[in-house]
Protein backbone atom coordinates (compact mmCIF):
# COMPACT_ATOMS: atom_id res chain seq x y z
CA UNK A 1 0.00 0.00 0.00
CA UNK A 2 1.40 3.06 -0.46
CA UNK A 3 1.72 6.00 1.86
CA UNK A 4 -0.54 8.19 0.64
CA UNK A 5 -3.08 5.35 -0.13
CA UNK A 6 -2.70 4.21 3.30
CA UNK A 7 -3.26 7.47 4.86
CA UNK A 8 -6.48 7.89 2.44
CA UNK A 9 -7.57 4.83 4.41
CA UNK A 10 -7.94 6.16 7.94
CA UNK A 11 -10.89 8.11 7.08
CA UNK A 12 -12.15 9.73 10.34
CA UNK A 13 -8.91 9.85 12.22
CA UNK A 14 -7.09 12.89 12.02
CA UNK A 15 -4.59 12.89 9.69
CA UNK A 16 -1.57 15.84 9.69
CA UNK A 17 0.53 16.71 6.91
CA UNK A 18 4.31 15.38 7.15
CA UNK A 19 5.48 17.21 9.48
CA UNK A 20 9.28 16.70 11.56
CA UNK A 21 10.13 13.61 14.29
CA UNK A 22 8.20 13.89 17.02
CA UNK A 23 9.55 14.39 20.58
CA UNK A 24 9.28 12.01 23.19
CA UNK A 25 7.54 14.24 25.72
CA UNK A 26 3.91 13.75 23.44
CA UNK A 27 1.84 11.53 24.31
CA UNK A 28 1.55 8.18 22.73
CA UNK A 29 -1.58 8.77 20.30
CA UNK A 30 -1.13 4.74 18.82
CA UNK A 31 0.13 1.53 19.18
CA UNK A 32 0.88 -1.19 16.85
CA UNK A 33 0.19 -4.87 18.14
CA UNK A 34 1.82 -7.58 15.78
CA UNK A 35 0.69 -11.31 16.50
CA UNK A 36 2.88 -13.97 15.18
CA UNK A 37 1.07 -17.50 15.10
CA UNK A 38 3.62 -20.18 14.85
CA UNK A 39 4.14 -23.63 15.36
CA UNK A 40 6.81 -26.12 17.12
CA UNK A 41 9.89 -26.25 14.92
CA UNK A 42 12.59 -23.61 13.76
CA UNK A 43 9.78 -20.91 13.45
CA UNK A 44 10.17 -20.11 17.41
CA UNK A 45 13.90 -19.42 17.36
CA UNK A 46 14.00 -17.68 13.86
CA UNK A 47 11.59 -14.87 14.98
CA UNK A 48 13.08 -14.61 18.23
CA UNK A 49 16.32 -13.67 16.12
CA UNK A 50 14.42 -11.00 13.85
CA UNK A 51 12.58 -9.27 16.59
CA UNK A 52 14.96 -9.01 19.46
CA UNK A 53 18.16 -8.67 16.92
CA UNK A 54 16.89 -6.90 14.17
CA UNK A 55 13.29 -5.51 14.42
CA UNK A 56 14.03 -3.67 18.21
CA UNK A 57 17.12 -2.23 17.75
CA UNK A 58 15.84 -0.09 14.56
CA UNK A 59 12.19 0.79 16.67
CA UNK A 60 14.60 1.66 19.91
CA UNK A 61 16.49 4.12 17.44
CA UNK A 62 13.34 5.24 16.01
CA UNK A 63 10.48 5.66 18.05
CA UNK A 64 10.60 6.91 21.57
CA UNK A 65 7.40 5.66 22.95
CA UNK A 66 7.19 1.83 24.63
CA UNK A 67 7.98 -1.48 23.52
CA UNK A 68 7.25 -4.78 24.82
CA UNK A 69 7.77 -8.47 23.51
CA UNK A 70 5.76 -11.30 24.78
CA UNK A 71 5.09 -14.85 24.04
CA UNK A 72 1.30 -16.78 24.91
CA UNK A 73 1.44 -18.50 28.23
CA UNK A 74 -2.52 -18.63 27.70
CA UNK A 75 -3.98 -18.42 23.79
CA UNK A 76 -6.21 -19.32 21.07
CA UNK A 77 -3.26 -20.72 19.19
CA UNK A 78 0.02 -21.20 20.68
CA UNK A 79 2.63 -21.25 20.28
CA UNK A 80 2.58 -17.44 19.59
CA UNK A 81 4.61 -14.08 19.97
CA UNK A 82 3.28 -10.41 20.47
CA UNK A 83 4.72 -7.33 20.34
CA UNK A 84 3.37 -3.91 20.56
CA UNK A 85 5.02 -0.76 20.26
CA UNK A 86 3.79 2.91 20.71
CA UNK A 87 4.04 5.70 17.60
CA UNK A 88 3.20 9.64 18.36
CA UNK A 89 1.35 9.89 15.01
CA UNK A 90 0.25 7.58 12.01
CA UNK A 91 2.98 9.68 10.77
CA UNK A 92 5.55 8.38 12.61
CA UNK A 93 3.81 5.22 12.00
CA UNK A 94 4.20 5.40 8.21
CA UNK A 95 7.88 7.08 8.27
CA UNK A 96 8.78 4.26 10.12
CA UNK A 97 7.61 1.54 7.79
CA UNK A 98 9.35 3.84 4.93
CA UNK A 99 12.72 3.87 6.96
CA UNK A 100 12.52 0.23 7.35
CA UNK A 101 11.76 -0.26 3.62
CA UNK A 102 15.02 1.61 2.87
CA UNK A 103 17.53 -0.16 5.18
CA UNK A 104 19.76 -2.68 3.41
CA UNK A 105 20.59 -4.42 6.49
CA UNK A 106 17.13 -4.76 8.10
CA UNK A 107 16.33 -5.93 4.47
CA UNK A 108 18.96 -8.58 5.18
CA UNK A 109 17.56 -9.58 8.30
CA UNK A 110 14.06 -10.03 7.03
CA UNK A 111 15.42 -12.20 4.47
CA UNK A 112 16.91 -14.84 7.02
CA UNK A 113 14.01 -14.47 8.86
CA UNK A 114 11.72 -15.52 6.02
CA UNK A 115 13.62 -17.87 3.77
CA UNK A 116 14.64 -19.95 6.47
CA UNK A 117 13.88 -24.01 5.51
CA UNK A 118 10.15 -23.32 6.53
CA UNK A 119 7.49 -20.81 6.13
CA UNK A 120 8.68 -17.67 9.13
CA UNK A 121 4.76 -17.99 10.86
CA UNK A 122 1.71 -20.13 10.32
CA UNK A 123 0.69 -16.60 9.67
CA UNK A 124 0.47 -13.04 11.69
CA UNK A 125 -1.74 -10.17 12.35
CA UNK A 126 -0.88 -6.29 12.46
CA UNK A 127 -3.39 -3.93 14.53
CA UNK A 128 -3.31 -0.55 14.91
CA UNK A 129 -4.78 0.43 17.91
CA UNK A 130 -5.48 4.13 18.94
CA UNK A 131 -4.92 5.07 22.43
CA UNK A 132 -8.51 6.62 23.83
CA UNK A 133 -8.52 9.73 25.61
CA UNK A 134 -8.64 8.06 29.33
CA UNK A 135 -5.72 5.54 28.38
CA UNK A 136 -2.29 5.83 30.79
CA UNK A 137 0.89 6.07 29.32
CA UNK A 138 2.91 2.93 29.58
CA UNK A 139 5.96 3.41 31.88
CA UNK A 140 8.34 0.89 32.87
CA UNK A 141 8.31 -0.07 36.07
CA UNK A 142 10.64 1.80 38.79
CA UNK A 143 12.46 -1.27 39.35
CA UNK A 144 12.74 -3.75 36.88
CA UNK A 145 10.41 -6.79 38.61
CA UNK A 146 12.05 -9.70 40.87
CA UNK A 147 10.30 -12.26 38.36
CA UNK A 148 8.40 -11.76 34.46
CA UNK A 149 5.07 -10.02 34.96
CA UNK A 150 1.98 -12.09 33.40
CA UNK A 151 0.74 -9.86 30.77
CA UNK A 152 -3.13 -10.20 29.99
CA UNK A 153 -4.77 -8.72 26.74
CA UNK A 154 -8.11 -7.76 26.56
CA UNK A 155 -10.35 -7.12 23.58
CA UNK A 156 -13.87 -6.20 24.32
CA UNK A 157 -16.03 -6.40 20.33
CA UNK A 158 -19.40 -4.25 20.71
CA UNK A 159 -21.98 -5.00 18.05
CA UNK A 160 -22.13 -1.67 17.28
CA UNK A 161 -20.37 2.08 17.86
CA UNK A 162 -22.54 3.35 19.63
CA UNK A 163 -22.63 0.62 22.05
CA UNK A 164 -18.72 0.66 21.77
CA UNK A 165 -18.87 4.83 22.74
CA UNK A 166 -20.61 2.93 25.51
CA UNK A 167 -18.48 0.49 26.69
CA UNK A 168 -16.13 3.57 26.52
CA UNK A 169 -17.82 5.87 28.89
CA UNK A 170 -18.42 3.01 31.28
CA UNK A 171 -14.70 2.39 31.42
CA UNK A 172 -13.70 6.03 31.71
CA UNK A 173 -16.40 6.90 34.57
CA UNK A 174 -16.90 4.22 37.38
CA UNK A 175 -15.12 0.89 36.12
CA UNK A 176 -11.31 2.15 36.34
CA UNK A 177 -11.85 3.27 39.80
CA UNK A 178 -13.15 -0.51 40.27
CA UNK A 179 -10.04 -1.73 38.47
CA UNK A 180 -7.79 0.25 40.92
CA UNK A 181 -9.54 -0.65 43.87
CA UNK A 182 -9.17 -4.55 43.03
CA UNK A 183 -5.50 -4.32 41.90
CA UNK A 184 -6.06 -4.21 38.05
CA UNK A 185 -4.25 -1.44 36.51
CA UNK A 186 -4.24 -1.09 32.73
CA UNK A 187 -0.77 -0.48 30.56
CA UNK A 188 -3.22 1.24 28.50
CA UNK A 189 -6.78 1.55 26.91
CA UNK A 190 -7.50 1.80 23.08
CA UNK A 191 -9.80 0.74 20.27
CA UNK A 192 -8.87 -0.63 16.71
CA UNK A 193 -8.18 1.57 13.75
CA UNK A 194 -7.15 -0.90 11.66
CA UNK A 195 -7.34 -4.74 12.54
CA UNK A 196 -9.88 -7.51 13.28
CA UNK A 197 -13.19 -7.91 15.61
CA UNK A 198 -13.77 -4.28 15.00
CA UNK A 199 -15.53 -2.40 16.62
CA UNK A 200 -13.41 -3.39 20.26
CA UNK A 201 -12.07 -1.94 23.33
CA UNK A 202 -8.38 -3.06 23.41
CA UNK A 203 -6.25 -3.35 26.88
CA UNK A 204 -3.35 -4.62 28.39
CA UNK A 205 -2.80 -5.64 32.25
CA UNK A 206 -0.03 -6.55 33.70
CA UNK A 207 -0.21 -8.67 36.88
CA UNK A 208 3.32 -9.82 38.97
CA UNK A 209 2.25 -13.60 38.44
CA UNK A 210 -0.81 -15.77 38.00
CA UNK A 211 -2.11 -15.91 41.46
CA UNK A 212 -2.23 -12.09 41.39
CA UNK A 213 -4.21 -12.00 38.82
CA UNK A 214 -6.84 -14.52 39.68
CA UNK A 215 -7.24 -12.80 43.29
CA UNK A 216 -7.56 -9.42 41.47
CA UNK A 217 -10.53 -10.56 39.06
CA UNK A 218 -12.38 -12.33 42.05
CA UNK A 219 -12.30 -8.83 43.84
CA UNK A 220 -13.68 -7.62 40.62
CA UNK A 221 -16.45 -10.43 40.06
CA UNK A 222 -17.23 -10.21 43.51
CA UNK A 223 -17.29 -6.12 43.87
CA UNK A 224 -21.03 -4.84 44.61
CA UNK A 225 -20.27 -1.92 42.98
CA UNK A 226 -19.53 -3.19 39.91
CA UNK A 227 -22.42 -5.31 39.76
CA UNK A 228 -24.48 -1.92 39.49
CA UNK A 229 -22.36 -0.42 37.45
CA UNK A 230 -22.61 -3.47 34.85
CA UNK A 231 -26.48 -3.83 35.25
CA UNK A 232 -27.23 0.04 35.02
CA UNK A 233 -25.31 -0.28 31.23
CA UNK A 234 -27.22 -2.84 30.00
CA UNK A 235 -30.46 -1.53 31.13
CA UNK A 236 -29.11 1.41 29.14
CA UNK A 237 -27.22 0.48 26.15
CA UNK A 238 -28.27 -3.99 25.74
CA UNK A 239 -25.01 -6.34 26.09
CA UNK A 240 -22.33 -3.71 24.82
CA UNK A 241 -19.48 -5.84 24.88
CA UNK A 242 -20.75 -9.29 23.14
CA UNK A 243 -17.34 -11.32 22.89
CA UNK A 244 -14.51 -11.04 25.02
CA UNK A 245 -11.02 -12.45 23.82
CA UNK A 246 -8.63 -12.96 26.48
CA UNK A 247 -4.53 -14.11 26.38
CA UNK A 248 -2.37 -14.37 28.25
CA UNK A 249 1.43 -13.52 27.70
CA UNK A 250 4.83 -13.44 29.46
CA UNK A 251 7.66 -10.85 28.40
CA UNK A 252 10.60 -11.95 26.60
CA UNK A 253 13.83 -11.66 27.70
CA UNK A 254 14.87 -9.10 25.39
CA UNK A 255 11.67 -7.03 26.02
CA UNK A 256 12.35 -3.24 26.99
CA UNK A 257 9.23 -3.42 28.83
CA UNK A 258 9.23 -6.90 31.59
Amino acid sequence: MQRRTFLSALGGASVMPASPPTQSNERTRYYVLHQYFLKNGTQIGRLHDYLGKSLLPVLEKRLPGPKIVMQALVAPHMPQVAAIYGVRSVEDYVRLHETLLADNEFAKALDAWEKGPEPPTEHYMSWLLKATDYSPEIKAPAEPPAAPRVFELRTYHSPSLWQLRALHERFAGPEIKIFHRVGVHPLFYSETVFGPFKPNLTYLIPFANLAEREKAWARFGADPEWHKVRQESIDRSGQIANIIQISLYTPTDYSPIR
